[in-house]
């Protein structure tokens, strides 16, 4: 029986269904495949995590760090999906775990679904296509509203944001927003100085913000008290960041107009599972499933970038796109044998690194250091193949977290 290529035995998993276009690329490379259409339990994923090298997920998959206690192999993470809040970033980093995301991928899909939602809460669109399903003929201008001239009000000016800034704008509207950080902003965007004044000022508040502390719960009774008498809300961004239970009551008493929401604080693990919302059969209210980002071009985009960010670093070493690592940009092989050297960012290591190789008598072709606070990431070409005692002296080296040698 020969033994298998190197491509062979690299083990990858992907989980979530995700777009076929990652199945492609990491065919192409003759990578050791598998596939769940679905998240699973942490339970299992700890059992299935122990021979892998790449794992790709999207969001509803937690990658916690008793999963990461289990994966003694995994060298990255292909988070297939916009954010990484889904995974201890903290443990990845401190077992030498690199992990990637597309974060640009789906800013479009979800800037356009905002926008429709935006025009459909205020001309009240989904309630009186209901009704006409219903067979209930509701013609009237009552409660219903041009975007022209109204107040968007935007919590979270990231990329998402900004754009939904600027299309809003081009349909008339006025923009202001609000962010913890200091943003640029474009058009005639102006920014408020408190959350309560963005609440208190906009016809529309829609959310563009990450799963933090800082935002669970962000909008309760008080903050959806704040908003203006017939004012909607949109939130597109996390299930964590709207109480329910209270933009339920907001609507019931009329204080709100309307809402849209595509995140849930519990959701479906497939689509066989039943959803339940505590906002169903509320008129102009508009529920989707965790869509927003959830197109072709969109998915597509993500699975290829992912995917080849994946490929890059297990070939080649190189950390663009990393949102835990020092961000290298490394040159083909050719010739050459490449030690990858992940340590923590202590004094010290590089020296030794050097001692090694040099009393092993290696020509160093190129070398290239990139550091965080927390992290250091030395990449050294070397002009011979590496010995399996060169190899285990490196991994001895001080502070050290994973060592890796391409050739």
């Amino acid at each position: 029986m020969t033994e298998k290529k190197a491509q062979e035995r690299v083990c990858v998993l992907l989980l979530e269904k995700i777009h076929p276009y990652a199945k492609e690329q990491f065919q192409q490379q003759n990578y050791t495949l598998s596939e769940e259409p679905k998240s699973i339990s942490e339970a299992e994923l700890a059992k299935a995590v122990e021979p892998l090298h790449l794992l790709g997920i999207r969001s509803k998959t937690r990658l916690t760090g008793k999963v990461l206690k289990k994966a003694p192999n995994l060298l990255a993470v292909g988070c297939f999906c916009i954010g990484t809040d889904q995974v201890d970033l903290a443990e990845c980093t401190r077992r030498g775990i690199a992990v990637f995301n597309a974060p640009y991928s789906n800013t479009r899909s979800v800037t356009e679904l905002v926008i429709g939602e935006i025009i459909m809460l205020l001309r009240r669109t989904f309630e009186k296509s209901n009704a006409a399903h219903q067979g209930v003929w509701s013609k009237s201008e009552d409660a219903s509203f041009e975007v022209r001239g109204k107040t968007l009000g935007i919590v979270g000016y990231g990329h998402i944001g900004s754009q939904v800034s600027v299309i809003a704008e081009a349909l008339g509207m006025n923009v202001i927003f609000y962010d913890i950080a200091d943003k640029l902003a474009l058009g005639n965007a102006r920014p408020v100085h408190s959350l309560a004044e963005l609440l208190r000022r906009a016809d529309i508040v829609t959310l563009h913000v990450p799963d933090t502390k800082a935002t669970r719960n962000m909008l309760g009774a008080k903050e959806l008290a704040q908003m203006k008498k017939g004012s909607c809300l949109i939130n597109t961004s996390r299930g964590t960041v709207v109480v329910l239970e209270d933009l339920c009551q907001a609507l019931t008493d009329s204080h709100l107009q309307g809402a849209a929401i595509d995140v849930y604080p519990n959701e479906p693990s497939s689509s066989s599972e039943r959803f339940k919302c505590l906002l169903q059969g509320l008129p102009n209210v508009i529920l989707t499933p965790h869509i927003a980002g959830s197109t072709e071009e969109a998915q597509a985009d993500i699975a290829q970038k992912t995917s080849a960010r994946l490929i890059r670093f297990l070939e080649f070493g190189t950390t663009t796109g990393s949102v835990n690592f020092p961000e290298v940009e490394l040159p083909v092989l050719n010739k050459n044998h490449r030690i990858i050297h992940i340590h923590k960012n202590v004094p010290g290591v590089i020296r030794q690194v050097s001692e090694i190789l040099a009393r092993h008598k290696y020509n160093i072709e190129g070398e290239y250091l990139r550091t965080t606070h927390e992290l250091g990431y030395l990449v050294t070409d070397v002009n011979r193949k590496v010995t399996p005692e060169t190899f285990s002296e490196l991994q001895k080296v001080r502070a050290t977290l994973k060592v890796r040698v391409l050739f």
